[in-house]
């Protein structure tokens, strides 16, 4: 039975243009020094003439919240009560959160909303947190191998002897500053608030009729950051810091499908990020909901048909351009954005970079945080039905100790069929 609520059945007020005449929300001003003189993040569901921004909270989850309260079990106008919900480790500031041109797609004060906007709560501005900060312990097999081999041992505070880890890990949710993204990507402003309405299906009108509204909670996936060690030492030169940068592919990472590097690789990203807390200093794993470059699901898997049943079989040298005929493009995973985080959690300086990405190597070097060594992924942990993957990725100029691999390497994988 559907008890939608009165407050449902009221009549429609839309947000592509301004109007109301009670007071309005505080402006966002990117990149100020305090976060009284920023301003707080509202998206207010009860009234969209006090909202500052454009689309609402939790990314595509809000789509969920919306059956529910369609549904008539959740009440469209509930304020979380934030008791008792700060950070589990302190965060911040940092310098990079009063540089507009640093962070362009998460807020800063995400996770302090509370302490940060506490004047304009009280007046009953609907702020909500972006990022959660909580602590964990993280359990993979993986790590109880690396045990066993001799290469990981226990210290009872950071790695024991389950093998369970513990870390601080934050969820972030993206907080798009419009501006700043069309500055990064070197695109006019108007022009991407026009692509992003268009190839949206024209969901958020005030993309194109509130240049006034600079601020966009798009409905995408978001990040968890995974920290080992002393947070203090993400910015501290006492220790060296491992970094793994890693993009979701949830047939690897969760279901260990054997057609990719992925989940080898994480897991050697988690157990460099060990062995460098371990020694001092602090590891980080960051992963990007991207599912499939970024193409998704769905397409990766018309990519995998394509790729078995070609003439020749699975082979390097097709192995972007399968990917390039379905999709359009080879790669939709812009790393432009993917630095934010390492600024928002004060990095400056990565030490041991597990990844073999050029990508994901400029866009953090050109945004002035050092790399000081690359550690690609062991050969004894690829996967036989991945040798194509890492070929193909080594051949387009991915980085690897060995360089590009030869023609007879090539050859050899061009032989290999798949079986996922």
């Amino acid at each position: 039975m559907n008890t939608m609520t009165s407050a449902t059945k009221r009549h429609i007020v839309l947000a592509s243009h301004p109007g109301g005449t009670g007071d309005k929300p505080p402006p966002v001003n990117w990149g100020a020094t305090s976060p009284r003189e920023r301003g707080p993040i509202v998206s207010s569901l009860a009234d969209p003439a006090r909202r500052n921004v454009i689309g609402t909270h939790s990314g595509a989850y809000g789509f969920y919240r919306a059956v529910a309260v369609a549904a008539g079990t959740l009440d469209p106008v509930h304020v979380p009560d934030l008791t008792d919900t700060a950070p589990a480790e302190p965060i911040g500031p940092h310098p990079q959160w009063r540089r507009s041109e640093k962070i362009v797609s998460l807020d800063p004060y995400g996770h302090v909303v509370s302490e940060a906007f506490a004047d304009q709560l009280e007046e009953g501005w609907d702020i909500r947190p972006t990022i959660a900060v909580t602590r964990a312990h993280v359990n993979m097999p993986e790590i109880k191998e690396a045990m066993r081999e001799g290469r990981l041992k226990a210290d009872g505070d950071i790695l024991v002897d389950t093998g369970s880890v513990r870390v601080t890990k934050a969820a972030i949710e993206p907080v798009w500053y419009l501006p700043g993204i069309a500055e990064r990507f070197g695109v006019v402003e108007s022009d991407l608030r026009r692509s992003l309405f268009e190839h949206s299906g024209g969901m958020f009108p005030e993309l194109v009729t509130r240049r006034d509204l600079k601020m966009f909670l798009p409905p995408i996936g978001g990040i968890t950051v995974y920290c080992f060690g002393d947070m203090a030492a993400l910015t501290s030169s006492a220790g060296k810091l491992a970094c793994r940068v890693h993009d979701e592919c949830n047939g690897s990472d969760v279901f260990g499908s054997d057609i990719c590097t992925c989940r080898p690789y994480l897991a050697h990203g988690v157990e460099v990020c060990i062995e460098t807390a371990q020694e001092g200093g602090a590891g980080l794993i960051i992963y990007n909901r991207k599912e499939g470059r970024a193409l998704g699901e769905v397409t990766k898997f018309l990519v995998y048909n394509a790729r078995k049943r070609q003439k020749g079989g699975d082979r390097a040298e097709t192995y972007f351009e399968r990917t390039e005929c379905i999709a359009g493009v080879q790669d939709l995973r812009f790393q432009e954005l993917m630095p934010d985080v390492l600024h928002w959690l004060g990095v400056t300086q990565i030490d041991r970079f597990v990844s073999m990405s050029d990508a994901k190597h400029g866009a953090i070097t050109r945004q002035g945080i050092d790399i000081v060594e690359r550690i690609p992924i062991p050969d004894e942990l690829v996967p036989m039905d991945a040798q194509v993957e890492i070929e193909a990725k080594k051949a387009a100029g991915y980085f690897s100790h060995d360089g590009p691999p030869t023609d007879e390497e090539l050859a050899e994988a061009k032989g290999r069929d798949l079986h996922d």
